[in-house]
C-alpha cells in the first residue's frame, strides 16, 4: 500500500542507517526512522503507531541518504495510506487543521471572509496594481502574533513604491501541510482553486513570506498548471537592496542570529539573500549559529507538525533558542511563520527578565527604513 501510495523508492534503501542519525528528533527522543523504513520494506508497518506524524518533512535525512531515497515522500506515503483508509487515528489537534482548512481555507478556522482583516488600511479605496500579488500565508493574515509580519511587509511596499495586489477574497492555503499529511485530494482542490484565482487576476508574479507557500507554489502548482513566479520575500529584498530602491535611514544596533528555515534553505537552497538583508541594515551584527545554512536545525513546524502537540522537552526550537542565547545574540531572526510561532513558543521558557527577542526579518527591515 506504501508503493502505490507514492512510496516508490523503498527498495532502494539498504538500511544505512544515516537518516536515523540525522533526524532531528533524535536530539531529544528515540526516532527510528530506519527501523520504520524497513518495517514497510517488509509489509508490517504499524499504522497506529505515533512514529507515522513525527517527520518534519526538515529534509535532513534525504540530503544526507547515500542512495538519495526520497524518505520525506515515503512517509507522506504512509501518511497518505492512513488518510485514505481511515486504518488508524489522525492525532486531533492536525485533524482539527485539516477540518478548518477544507471548511474556511484556513487551518485556524478563521472565517474566510476575514482574511484579509489585516490588510484593511492597505485594501481601503485600492485599485488592482499591476501583474504582481503578495501572498501572505494563512498565519501572517489570520493570527495575532504575526500579522506584524503582514504590516511590515505592506510599509516596505509602500515605502519602496511597489504595485501589488491583494487577493483575500479568492485565495485560500496554499496547502502544503495538507499534503505533507497525506490528503492529496484536498490539496489539489485547494492549489486548483488559488491557480484560476491568480490566473482570473492576470497574476505572473507572487511574492510570499513563508517557505512553505514558496515550495508549493515554485516546486508542486506547476505541475498542476500554474505559470506565475514565485519569490520569497527576502529574495525581492535583496533584490531591491541592490537596485538602491531601499535606502536604510536608521541604525539597528543589535546583535543578531539568523536561523535558516528547512523549506527555505535545504529544501530550496536559499541561503546568502536573508543574510546580505541584514548584513545591509546599519548596526546589525550578525552572528552565525552553530547549524546553519544546509546543516540549519529544524524548528519542528514542517510535514504539518506546527498542528500537532510536542511535548515540553521535545521542541527542537527550545534547543535552536539555546543556541541563539548562547552565541551572544540578542534577537534570533527568522523568515518563516512557523518558525516565528514555534520560537515565540519557546521564548516563554526564558526567564522574565530576559530581554531576547523573536522577529521576522521584515520587522527589522522596517526598523531600518522608518
Amino acid at each position: 500500500m506504501v508503493k502505490e501510495a507514492g512510496g516508490l523508492e523503498l527498495d532502494q534503501c539498504y538500511q544505512c542507517g544515516l537518516c536515523t542519525g540525522s533526524c532531528p528528533w533524535n536530539q531529544v527522543r528515540r526516532f527510528p526512522v530506519r527501523q520504520l523504513i524497513h518495517q514497510a520494506q517488509l509489509g508490517v508497518i504499524d499504522f497506529a503507531s505515533d512514529d507515522n506524524w513525527l517527520c518534519t518533512t526538515c529534509y535532513n535525512c534525504v540530503q544526507r541518504c547515500p542512495r538519495g531515497v526520497s524518505i520525506i515522500d515515503i512517509m507522506k506515503a504512509i501518511r497518505k495510506v492512513i488518510s485514505e483508509t481511515g486504518i488508524a487515528r489522525v492525532p486531533d489537534s492536525l485533524w482539527l487543521a485539516l477540518t478548518n482548512i477544507a471548511g474556511s481555507g484556513n487551518p485556524l478556522g478563521q472565517p474566510a471572509e476575514q482574511r484579509g482583516s489585516w490588510a484593511i488600511s492597505y485594501l481601503k479605496n485600492r485599485k488592482p496594481a499591476g501583474n504582481l500579488l503578495y501572498f501572505p500565508c494563512c498565519i501572517p493574515a489570520y493570527d495575532p502574533k504575526a500579522k506584524k509580519v503582514a504590516h511590515s511587509t505592506a510599509r516596505i511596499f509602500e515605502y519602496a513604491g511597489v504595485e501589488y495586489n491583494l487577493l483575500p477574497d479568492v485565495e485560500t492555503c496554499c496547502g502544503e501541510s495538507v499534503r505533507k499529511s497525506g490528503y492529496e485530494s484536498l490539496f489539489t482542490t485547494l492549489a486548483e482553486k488559488n491557480i484560476k484565482a491568480f490566473s482570473s487576476a492576470g497574476i505572473t508574479r507572487v511574492i510570499v513570506n513563508s517557505p512553505h507557500c514558496y515550495h508549493t507554489f515554485k516546486n508542486e502548482y506547476p505541475l498542476l498548471g500554474a505559470s506565475f513566479e514565485t519569490l520569497h520575500i527576502v529574495q525581492y529584498l535583496s533584490d531591491m537592496i541592490d537596485q538602491g530602491k531601499l535606502k536604510f535611514r536608521r541604525e539597528v544596533k543589535k546583535k543578531v542570529a539568523y536561523h535558516d528555515s528547512c523549506y527555505l534553505a535545504r529544501h530550496n537552497k536559499i541561503y546568502d539573500e536573508p543574510r546580505h538583508v541584514l548584513e545591509s541594515i546599519p548596526g546589525i551584527e550578525l552572528l552565525e549559529l552553530p547549524d546553519n545554512r544546509e546543516n540549519t536545525l529544524c524548528c519542528g513546524g514542517g510535514g504539518g507538525r506546527i498542528w500537532m502537540d510536542t511535548k515540553k522537552g521535545e521542541r527542537f526550537s527550545d534547543l535552536r533558542l539555546k543556541q541563539a542565547v548562547d552565541a551572544g545574540a540578542e534577537i534570533l531572526v527568522v523568515s518563516c511563520p512557523y518558525c516565528l510561532l514555534n520560537f515565540e513558543d519557546s521564548l516563554l521558557n526564558l526567564p522574565e527578565n530576559s530581554a531576547f527577542e523573536i522577529k521576522d526579518l521584515v520587522e527589522l527591515v522596517c526598523e531600518g527604513l522608518m
